[in-house]
């Protein structure tokens, strides 16, 4: 595990955003898997600068994104496939044929899952897996719990994380309060993790996750398994370590 502790948000950006360029130099037709929330926007926003100015290419770039609220359709505001097109997709040149994320429309949790799974499967495999952290130390929507999940399953959210997202609806009953997410195991199975976290509001959990014991009941924990992890976070976020 590495950990870059950086000065404030831009440059916990940037810094996470030279770590994407660099996969995507090196390999114009990797896997990306991407991750949503407040905390990756400035490094999504330094990847379209770059686009815009030549340095990056994207037409052979595929995506998977970590989850999507069930019930929400692509083009309600609050969906994280319309947080997507509005922060990434739409914004460079990526065909969208090669982006994915998880149906929130289909009723039926099981083949919601499944399907999702065999997507990121046929793939071949994630190659740079971009993740944020929850206040319990959730990652993707995989919340505190009894053991590990490890395929794409539908989650309760719990109340923290559903008071945590009110502020993005108008009101907290708009909340969806079920998640369609890639399990833990498959997010293992990347090749390369990239962790961002950034605010004071952040470094207890992170001093938790990534110097405390492996526990079910802290997910973003068992990234200290993974070979190949990189923690980026500003100096408010890395306070603790």
């Amino acid at each position: 595990m590495r950990i870059i502790k950086t000065k404030d948000y831009q440059d916990m950006s940037r810094k996470a955003a030279n770590i994407i360029s660099a996969q995507v130099i090196a390999k114009p037709d990797c896997v990306l898997g991407l991750a949503t929330g407040s905390t990756p926007i400035g490094t999504y926003k330094v990847l379209v600068e770059r686009y815009q100015k030549g340095d990056l290419d994207f037409s052979g770039v595929k995506t998977v994104n970590l989850d999507e609220y069930r019930g929400l359709t692509h083009d309600n505001d609050q969906s994280y496939y319309y947080f997507m097109m509005h922060n990434l997709f739409g914004q460079v040149n990526i065909p969208l044929e090669n982006t994915h994320v998880p149906d929130g429309t289909e009723p039926d949790a099981k083949k919601a899952c499944d399907d999702y799974e065999a997507v990121v499967e046929n793939m071949g495999g994630i190659d740079l897996q971009l993740l944020g952290l929850g206040h319990n130390g959730h990652i993707g929507f995989n919340e505190p719990a009894d053991e590990f999940p490890k395929a794409t399953h539908c989650v309760d959210l719990t109340e923290s994380t559903i008071k945590a997202n009110a502020r993005f609806f108008e009101k907290i009953e708009d909340v969806p309060t079920q998640a369609y997410t890639m399990g833990i195991g498959t997010i293992m199975k990347a090749k390369k993790i990239l962790l961002v976290a950034s605010g004071k509001d952040k470094a207890e959990i992170v001093k938790k996750a990534f110097c405390g014991p492996i526990l079910p009941q802290v997910p973003a924990s068992i990234l200290q398994l993974h070979p190949d992890v990189t923690i980026v976070v500003d100096e408010e976020a890395g306070a603790l370590l």
